[in-house]
């Protein structure tokens, strides 16, 4: 005897409970849509560029920090002979560029030397006043007995991987960057100071800090994966279906190891 295939009988569901669940359609989609009209929180990021430049006499160096084509920043080394001899290492900003100074007895006297680890933010001193010494030397006149002069000088031994504090514009806004060189002296009353650029770096996030020397910020690390995984959050939609949603919800979960009990 063959079994009969009987028609199945349609569910219905009421007016009231068809509406209810519109409204919950509804509400989640308009959730959904607020959720994707969120803005994203910027990612903060360093740009570093590794550098291999050298800074000698009579030579003028820009810097474009973010590579648009635009120089930022440039180098001079230069020198003048008459009553007075002097010869000076100096970097200056274009546009309203700015870099960090070092004061002494209340004095502006150059371009900071900055170690590796200090902080490059609003919290420094800036210049936009042209050229600033870096490092020079000076003979004759007002300096009869020759005299070094500048942060990068330390009276004639120059420094090793110190870092310039730089701060400039990005589409008109505030950036903060380092530029990390080496500065070494010769004889003095020669074109023998000579400066070494071996890399720069920019924070992407406009005002946010920067780590003299830092190539990393804390978003380039690669994500790491979870090892639990996260339950979903109950919807709208399975908690317009009540009971039975909060079942399928619940089924959907990782199941958790358990034990054996004897």
């Amino acid at each position: 005897m063959k079994a009969s295939h009987l028609p199945r009988k349609a569910a219905s569901i009421s007016d009231s409970l068809h509406r209810q669940l519109n409204m919950y359609a509804l509400a989640a989609s308009a959730v959904g849509v607020g959720v994707l009209g969120l803005p994203l929180p910027a990612e903060a990021k360093i740009i570093y560029t590794p550098a291999n430049v050298y800074i000698r006499f009579g030579q003028l160096v820009p810097l474009d920090l973010n590579h648009d084509g635009v120089n930022d920043f440039a180098f001079s080394n230069r020198s003048n002979s008459g009553d007075v001899f002097y010869s000076i290492l100096g970097v200056g900003g274009y546009k309203g560029n700015a870099i960090a100074v070092q004061f002494s007895g209340g004095q502006n006297i150059g371009a900071a030397d900055l170690r590796a680890g200090v902080s490059v933010g609003p919290n420094r001193r800036f210049s936009y006043n042209g050229a600033l010494p870096m490092v020079g030397y000076c003979v004759g006149y007002g300096c009869p007995h020759g005299t070094f002069f500048g942060p990068w000088g330390h009276e004639g031994k120059g420094v090793k991987n110190r870092y310039l504090g730089l701060k400039f514009r990005i589409k008109g806004k505030v950036h903060y960057a380092w530029a990390r060189l080496t500065v070494s002296i010769g004889a003095p009353k020669t074109h023998s100071i000579v400066g070494h650029l071996t890399g720069y770096a920019y924070e992407t996030i406009p005002g946010k800090p920067i780590i003299a020397g830092a190539t990393k910020g804390p978003d380039d690390a690669e994500p790491t994966a979870s090892l639990t995984p996260t339950p979903e959050p109950v919807t709208l939609g399975a908690l317009a279906l009540g009971a039975l949603g909060l079942s399928i919800w619940r089924r959907d979960e990782p199941v958790a190891a358990t034990s054996d009990r004897n």
